[in-house]
């Protein structure tokens, strides 16, 4: 017997005919797919599909040690069709909540005989597995649109998996501007070289340039496909393979785990405590700021649904079915809240109670970053913002870029461990200069390394000094070059990641320098160039804020304790029209309501002692 909660499969499909920029785009309902549990086995999972027949794939497990799991692989109930050589379809995700959506070539819908609901079914099978892989990472998937191709490519896809990468990713820039999303996954039927399956940045998600990956659809099982794509996504929000030792949570013949460096049937299903340290890790410094904001759920809608976990329009919430509803405050059967109840969901609320306002609902994460507060009127905590791109972090060092502050010395520790700082600017310049596999700008279109420009060196092979023995990583080696500058013998340590099977990794070089790393004043690393960086919105904020704040991602004043939004030009207790309430610090606000009361006595005082109850009043508990 099993318990299944539906999940919401509502998105809009778009057809792109031979114009690129004509989309004709309709909705689409299909209430087929399923999420659940065995009954009487609390650990176990099942995630089902009722579109075309039945499929699903059934994890029973009734203890925690790996010898008392038991597996059930994908059961199949229909004929499966294997997507044809070329085929590739596009996935666009949103975290926290991954808003997906879908993109599919034009030869290869073809190739399908332009049948648009058995191509559209396979993509959501797949994209179902991978919101059930994260939601044990408390990360939900639900999938928001399909855009078909049916004429021409909108971006070079080939065997070379780095050209392939690059021009997805930049083709996804311009689809920002139609639909806004964190994240994009292109899943294809083409055959890269060598043994890759799959490749996507490491730390790249919510980055404008970077946020995405490739797949293969490689198997007869979308399970297959569906364990890349989860592999990929795990690069993106800062998840690196495992090492050895770190899946104790499935044993290889279970499939392991998703961040595994090579996987294969049966299929991984689970995430192993290193790729949540990783995550951890990577929330820490202030990765992943676009993840923590609460979807559009009209994004979702088109065939809303009570008990699928979203809380959609017209409901006070959504417990997910009957069966599995653990919610004290909600009514499951019909998504209301119960009798005296505020509130069901949302870190700002308590026991069914609104939290007050001003209560920190979400910390700063690394320096770049801005706390958010519950403004007692909701129970979920103000969409996140951090410092505006280009301002200052790192004693000046470094500039804040989509949240984080990303410089040499946090990459060389990143590569080498405690102690490692970057080497002498004449490594980067001469070690860069040789357009090789140990000293480059990256690959171009045909994959060959790109020596660096003079101006560019900072921006290619990260330079190290470290006293360690080699890189972290098992697969990664120390590449070692003495360079004798101004009479002295500077050492210079680079970092060779070489795959772990014959031909290519997943994972463009991570010995490059990231995205947004300062490369001089005002400059910043982009597509492998040291480029001047346009903070024209920064300086225009700044000078709104009258010396007494910082300027945050919306472009709004985040003010200092002492000062109130929107400028920062009156007393007041900080933050920001984005923030919510700043927290009220009894101490602070007695001390900053008596300084502000005898400072307008001494100014003005028959105005002011008329008033003086009602300050006092403001003061009380």
């Amino acid at each position: 017997f099993l318990s299944l909660e539906q999940t919401a499969p509502s998105y809009l499909v778009f057809l792109c005919p031979a114009f690129s920029d004509l989309f004709l785009f309709f909705h689409l309902q299909d209430h087929c797919f399923y999420h659940g549990r065995v009954r009487g086995h609390a650990d176990s999972w099942v995630a089902l599909s009722t579109c075309l027949g039945m499929r699903y794939v059934m994890s029973c497990v009734t203890g925690f040690s790996s010898d008392t799991i038991r597996s059930f692989n994908s059961v199949t109930c229909l004929r499966k069709a294997k997507m044809p050589h070329s085929l590739s379809m596009h996935l666009f995700v949103r975290l926290d909540h991954f808003a997906c959506w879908h993109f599919f070539m034009s030869l290869q819908f073809r190739k399908q005989n332009k049948d648009l609901y058995k191509t559209k079914m396979r993509i959501m099978e797949i994209a179902n597995y991978v919101d059930k892989f994260y939601r044990d990472l408390n990360i939900r998937v639900p999938l928001i649109g399909l855009e078909v191709w049916t004429e021409h490519d909108q971006c070079i896809i080939n065997e070379e998996p780095n050209s392939t990468l690059w021009s997805f990713l930049q083709w996804r820039q311009k689809l920002k501007s139609r639909k806004k999303h964190d994240n994009a996954q292109l899943l294809t039927g083409v055959i890269f070289k060598g043994t890759t399956i799959g490749m996507a940045t490491l730390e790249g998600m919510c980055s404008h340039e970077n946020s995405g990956g490739i797949n293969v659809d490689h198997s007869e099982l979308p399970i297959g496909a569906a364990a890349t794509m989860a592999h990929e996504i795990g690069h993106n929000i800062g998840m690196s393979h495992d090492q050895e030792g770190c899946c104790v949570e499935a044993t290889a013949e279970q499939g392991g785990c998703v961040m595994a460096a090579a996987t294969g049937h049966p299929f991984p299903k689970v995430f192993s405590r290193c790729s949540k340290k990783d995550l951890d890790n990577y929330f820490q410094k202030g990765g992943g700021m676009c993840l923590f904001n609460m979807p559009n759920m009209k994004d979702l809608v088109g065939g809303k649904k009570c008990g699928n976990g979203f809380v959609e329009e017209g409901e006070e919430c959504d417990c997910g079915e009957p069966e599995e509803c653990t919610n004290n405050c909600c009514h499951p059967s019909n998504c209301t809240l119960k009798v005296d109840a505020q509130c069901a969901h949302g870190v700002c609320c308590e026991d069914c109670k609104l939290k007050q306002a001003g209560t920190m609902c979400r910390g700063a994460a690394g320096a770049c970053d801005l706390p958010e507060y519950c403004t007692g009127g909701s129970p979920y905590c103000p969409s996140n913002v951090y410092l505006l791109d280009g301002s200052s972090c790192q004693h000046g060092r470094a500039y804040c870029y989509n949240g984080m502050c990303l410089t040499h010395e946090q990459q060389c520790l990143q590569l080498w461990g405690y102690g490692a700082q970057p080497a002498h600017d004449v490594c980067f310049q001469d070690v860069n200069a040789a357009g090789n596999a140990f000293g480059n700008c990256g690959k171009d279109s045909h994959g060959n390394y790109v020596k660096c420009a003079k101006s560019d060196a900072k921006c290619g092979k990260i330079q190290c000094h470290s006293a360690a023995k080699k890189p972290k990583g098992s697969n990664a080696v120390s590449i070692d070059t003495t360079i004798r500058t101004d009479g002295i013998e500077v050492k210079c340590r680079g970092t060779y990641v070489y795959s772990t099977q014959d031909g290519q990794g997943d994972l463009p070089d991570p010995g490059l320098v990231m995205t947004g790393t300062k490369c001089g004043e005002g400059k910043v690393c982009k597509d492998r160039q040291c480029q001047n960086a346009s903070f024209t919105e920064l300086q225009t904020c700044i000078a709104r804020c009258h010396g007494h704040g910082v300027c945050n991602s919306n472009g709004n004043c985040h003010c200092n304790r002492g000062w109130a939004p929107p400028f920062c030009e009156k007393p007041g207790l900080g933050g920001s029209v984005d923030s919510g309430p700043v927290q009220n610090d009894s101490e602070f606000t007695f001390s900053f309501l008596c300084t502000y009361f005898i400072t307008c006595v001494l100014s003005l005082p028959l105005i002011h002692f008329p008033v003086l109850p009602h300050i006092f009043y403001q003061m009380s508990p």
